[in-house]
């Protein structure tokens, strides 16, 4: 495990970032594996509570994935194949990286009460326009899409902060 909070929090966005990416770009089981590899690395390096943590991760990322399967299958997003049963696997590999992040670089927004519902409004449909502007999703009626991701990212973001607080204190700092 790294010693320095400061470069756990580096290393931890560096990861999310990487990943998002390869997901992305890699929209398939690819994407997905590498994810997987940066999970390990997260864990070995960063996390200081590894199980608590990824009962946190667990809990996040079938909750996003479950968000997702729900835009999915109301047309607020599409994968160009004209139908989705589940959730891809690359998009439930970005919310495992993704809830890695609430406990570490992203923890500053838990600090403030108001901020989470200032910034994921804006921050998660941004990442779905930006995934969709590089092939990876489309958002089929672009305003009333992200309009649904706004108010979608307005209510998943506070829940995950507020049951990271109320059922896993110790990973709140």
């Amino acid at each position: 495990m790294i010693a320095s909070e400061t470069a756990r929090n580096v290393l931890n966005f560096v990861l999310f970032q990487a990943g998002w990416f390869a997901c992305v770009l890699y929209p398939n089981l690819l994407g997905a594996g590498i994810v997987l590899l940066f999970l390990a690395l997260h864990f070995a390096l960063v996390s200081q509570h590894r199980f608590t943590e990824l009962q946190f991760i667990g809990l996040g990322t079938v909750a996003g994935s479950i968000l997702d399967g729900i835009w999915f299958r109301t047309g607020i997003l599409d994968d160009g194949t004209g139908g989705v049963a589940l959730t891809p696997p690359w998009l439930v590999a970005i919310w495992a990286i993704f809830m890695t992040t609430l406990s570490h670089s992203l923890d500053w927004v838990s600090r403030k009460v108001w901020l989470p519902f200032v910034l994921a409004p804006i921050a998660g449909p941004f990442a779905y326009w930006s995934a969709s502007q590089l092939g990876a999703v489309e958002l089929p009626s672009l305003t009333p899409s992200l309009i649904a991701l706004a108010l979608g990212w307005l209510v998943v973001f506070p829940l995950l902060l507020y049951a990271r607080r109320t059922l896993y204190p110790e990973l709140v700092r």
